[in-house]
Formats: structure tokens, C-alpha cells, sequence
């Protein structure tokens, strides 16, 4: 009898999925992440020390200063994260 061998294959995301994806954290609804929801983003999609990294990602990309990353910001935030890889498996 064959042995099938399913294996894993793991596709890169564009950075208008992952634009996508983060959005989907917005809890509360007002239209911006704050510093929990993007490390609870992170968390969820795989991403080791998470709560670093949302840290480093406001440092790049919250331009105003304000403790959330608005639409506008988002753009840059994608930009900044999307060199970890994140993947679909």
C-alpha cells in the first residue's frame, strides 16, 4: 500500500495581504491598531517576540507620535514588517 507525504508548502504574502490581515486586529473599530492589537497581530500570525517587534514597528512607523498606526501609517507599517516574511503555510 503507498505512503502519501503531505508536505507543507509556504507562500510568501504580499504586503496587501498583510495590510489585510492586520486590519482584521482592529478590536475595538476605530480604524487604527493600537500597541495590543498589533502585538496580538503579531502573536497570532507566528511571529516571535512579538511584543518587541509591535515595539520597533510603532518606533517606525507611528509618525505622528500618538500610540496607534492609522491608515495613513499603515502603509509604512507593512513596509517595515514585511521583511520578517510572514507566510501562508
Amino acid at each position: 500500500m503507498p505512503t502519501w507525504v503531505i508536505r507543507s508548502v509556504s507562500i510568501p504574502l504580499s504586503e496587501d495581504q498583510l495590510k489585510g490581515l492586520l486590519k482584521r486586529y482592529d478590536a475595538n473599530g476605530d480604524g487604527q491598531l493600537s500597541r495590543k492589537e498589533l502585538k496580538q497581530a503579531f502573536h497570532n500570525l507566528g511571529l516571535k517576540h512579538s511584543g518587541w517587534r509591535a515595539n520597533r514597528a510603532f518606533q517606525h512607523a507611528d509618525a505622528n507620535g500618538d500610540g496607534f498606526i492609522t491608515e495613513d501609517e499603515l502603509n509604512q507599517l507593512v513596509k517595515y514588517a514585511s521583511k520578517w516574511g510572514f507566510t501562508i503555510s
